[in-house]
């Protein structure tokens, strides 16, 4: 097995109720790849955000994380069975599976093996998606203001695998018949004091804050707070998905 590297266990309460929902398009559209509907696998689970947005569509999602506290915050679901379980060793039957996801996290697993798991339980012909986030775009000066944060505040306490984020995935191998994915955005309307409470989930702020022992966030908020307006005003606020989809 290899080493899992641990992010996000110290937080996984603030990870499950911060962290954005992706779109239920998304959803649809990886269920009408499958020829069959009875299996989905959601590795790397966290708290659950894909394992729920699939269980609409297939008999039964099994989700799983390395992480048995991510695992204990999950949002519970008839279709769901949540179990602790790295990448690389689901403990799925073999050609069991008619759709494989990750959802933001394919940049900390051992990709070859992974990889060899997913081809080992998907079914002929089932579908593969992995799919990420990077960082949300503010109106007008206050996208400066966070750029500048996200780069040169907490920049240096971002795991180097934050770079395959940054890169939308592009550089990763991926040993499966690819397929173009229709474009898909995650969209929310958040006040001031929400989007802090999700950059407080970023591994690179907890990273900040254990190695200097102080927050960042309050004053990122107070840079931000003359250009936001009234803090609970509701702003629209939009993260594009990357997406690398394809077929055994």
């Amino acid at each position: 097995m290899s080493a899992f590297k641990d992010h996000f266990s110290s937080a996984s309460d603030r990870y499950a109720a911060y962290r954005p929902d992706y779109p239920a398009t998304l959803f649809a559209w990886l269920a009408g790849l499958c020829a069959e509907r009875e299996l989905a696998w959601d590795c790397a689970t966290g708290s659950g955000q894909a394992a729920l947005g699939l269980a609409p569509h297939f008999r039964q999602v099994v989700a799983t994380d390395a992480s048995a506290e991510q695992i204990r915050h999950a949002e519970p679901h008839p279709a769901i069975d949540y179990r602790v379980a790295p990448a690389e060793a689901s403990g799925l039957d073999d050609y069991s599976v008619n759709l494989a996801t990750v959802a933001q996290a394919a940049h900390w697993f051992d990709l070859p093996r992974f990889y060899a798991e997913a081809a080992r339980v998907l079914k002929p012909g089932g579908a593969i998606a992995l799919w990420g986030y990077g960082r949300m775009v503010l109106p007008g000066e206050m996208d400066v203001l966070l750029q500048r944060f996200y780069t040169e505040t907490v920049g240096p306490y971002w795991p180097p695998e934050r770079a395959l984020i940054d890169d939308g995935y592009r550089s990763l191998d991926f040993p499966f018949a690819e397929i173009q994915p229709r474009a898909f955005a995650i969209e929310v309307e958040w006040t001031l004091p929400r989007l802090i409470a999700y950059l407080s989930t970023w591994s690179a702020v907890k990273r900040y804050q254990t190695a200097r022992a102080r927050d960042p966030l309050p004053a990122l908020m107070a840079k931000l707070a003359p250009g936001w307006g009234d803090p609970e005003t509701a702003r629209k606020l939009q993260w594009p998905l990357f997406l690398r989809v394809g077929q055994r």
